[in-house]
Parts: structure tokens; C-alpha cells; sequence
């Protein structure tokens, strides 16, 4: 590739690619990071902290997606609507800035669940060096850790409306009580953290290793419950299966339809 933007979110796939790209191309290679209501403050403060980790130019544009009424309905492929908005958005940067190629941070793994933003780069032409590659997360994580990375062991992180069940509409003040819910827990020491919005109820998702802390600990679950009902929440649970990538996905037909895409240029579709 002579030149490349990378949709960079922050997060330890597309911080590889980031690295990989600066690596090889230098001043020819743009990180670009989405800001929108559907995407916490503290990923971009990581985001910016990253980039200058590696070096790398990076640009914060703002999308437009949670202003869509096709996103705020929250459809089942609620994310093709969200991958759309972004690389419509970062095809506008690449031309201006006279850029080749658009990466994303996709890896072998992501094929396996119900993505259909997968779709969307597919159509839009982006590409994923992390699948041409045969990269898995594991891969990521064992190269990111040799390159000194220090997001190689960040848990996996999605956008703020992948807490809201869907069907159940998106709006601006559902995601900002999930995005203050989960700063609390964060600042509380956990680091796999997920608040389901369910309605007037917020179900807790922790990482299993941690969830014992949480239920022995009665000043935090009395903090939590002040806070979430100062929020709006007026019941709090925890589950006690823990965090699962995917969750919400489990029930849906859809997702056992692996979205196709391409693992390089003129060769055939990985599903």
C-alpha cells in the first residue's frame, strides 16, 4: 500500500494495525478515531494517548450515527447502520488527504460472531489486514505484547449501544447513563465492565475473576446503587454468569450467518 487510513478506535486490534501501518509507511499513514454519543469519553482519551505512543498522525472526526433513524430504532444489523455512517465518513478524509487505502482492525475472530458491519466494508472497499493475514485475537495479543504495545492486553471494548437490547430505541440519555454506570465501575478498580440498559433495570456484566470482589464488597454495591438510581436506573443486578462477548447476540438467528469478507484482493470470501 502507498499510503493508508486507519479507522482507529482505540482498541487493540486497530492499535496493531496503527503500529504495523506506521511501521512501514511513515508520514503516509493517518489514524482517524470516530466521536460520537455511542462511544465513551475515556476510548478517546485512549485513543489520542495511543497514537502518540506510536507516533503516528491521528484526527478525531465526529459522525452522525445515533442521528439516524435507522440506528436509533437499534435493528438487529444496527451496526451495518454505524459502519456505514464511519466509512462514508473516512472515504471524505482519504480523498481529501489524497490516501490509497482504508484499514480496519477486523481479525479472524470477528467472523465467527454476528458482525454486520462487516458487511459495510465489505461494500465500501475496506480493507482488513488482520484477516489477509489469518491474524486471530490471540495472534494480535502475542504481537502487540512483543511490540511493547501497551494496550496488548486491554479487554475487548464496543460501542455504548451495544448495551441496549435491540429493538429497544437508542437515544443520547441511554448512553450517557451507560457510559457514567460503567466510568463508576472502571474508577472502582474492575476492568471488564458491561451495564446492560434494560429498561428502568441495569444488569451488570463483570469479568468472572472479579465478579466475587463486587459481591463481597458492600461499600461499592452501595455506591453503585446510589449512583445508577442518581442515573435514572431504579433496580441494579448483577449477572452471575459474568461478561460474554456477544451476549445480546446469542439470541438472534442472524448470527450463525457469518458475514463474508474478503481476505485479499481477487481472492475468494472467508465466511
Amino acid at each position: 500500500m502507498d499510503s493508508a487510513l486507519v479507522a482507529f478506535s482505540g482498541g487493540v486490534d486497530s492499535t496493531l494495525v496503527l503500529a504495523l501501518a506506521h511501521e512501514v509507511l511513515r508520514e503516509k499513514v493517518l489514524g482517524v478515531t470516530a466521536q460520537s454519543a455511542s462511544v465513551p469519553d475515556r476510548e478517546m482519551r485512549a485513543s489520542r494517548k495511543l497514537a502518540k505512543e506510536i507516533g503516528a498522525k491521528h484526527l478525531i472526526i465526529k459522525t452522525a450515527e445515533v442521528s439516524n433513524p435507522n440506528y436509533q430504532a437499534n435493528p438487529t444489523n444496527r451496526c451495518y447502520h454505524c459502519k456505514t455512517e464511519l466509512y462514508s465518513n473516512l472515504k471524505k478524509v482519504a480523498r481529501q488527504k489524497n490516501i490509497s487505502h482504508i484499514l480496519n482492525g477486523t481479525n479472524t475472530d470477528d467472523l465467527s460472531d454476528y458482525r454486520p458491519g462487516l458487511d459495510s466494508a465489505r461494500e465500501q472497499g475496506v480493507r482488513s489486514p488482520l484477516v489477509e493475514a489469518g491474524f486471530s485475537k490471540q495472534d494480535v495479543r502475542e504481537l502487540s505484547r512483543a511490540m511493547s504495545l501497551s494496550i496488548w492486553n486491554k479487554p475487548a471494548m464496543a460501542c455504548l449501544s451495544s448495551r441496549i437490547p435491540h429493538g429497544q430505541p437508542i437515544t443520547p440519555e441511554k448512553l450517557y447513563m451507560i457510559e457514567q454506570a460503567e466510568d463508576l465501575l472502571f474508577s472502582s478498580g474492575f476492568t471488564q465492565v458491561r451495564v446492560r440498559h434494560l429498561g428502568t433495570t441495569a444488569r451488570i456484566e463483570l469479568d468472572k475473576s472479579e465478579i466475587p470482589r463486587y459481591q463481597n464488597d458492600k461499600f461499592i454495591q452501595r455506591l453503585v446503587q446510589k449512583k445508577f438510581r442518581d442515573l435514572g436506573f431504579n433496580r441494579v443486578t448483577l449477572d452471575p454468569a459474568g461478561y460474554r462477548m456477544g451476549n445480546l447476540n446469542a439470541t438472534l438467528p442472524e448470527h450463525k450467518d457469518h458475514v463474508q469478507i474478503s481476505t485479499a484482493p481477487g481472492n475468494k470470501k472467508t465466511t
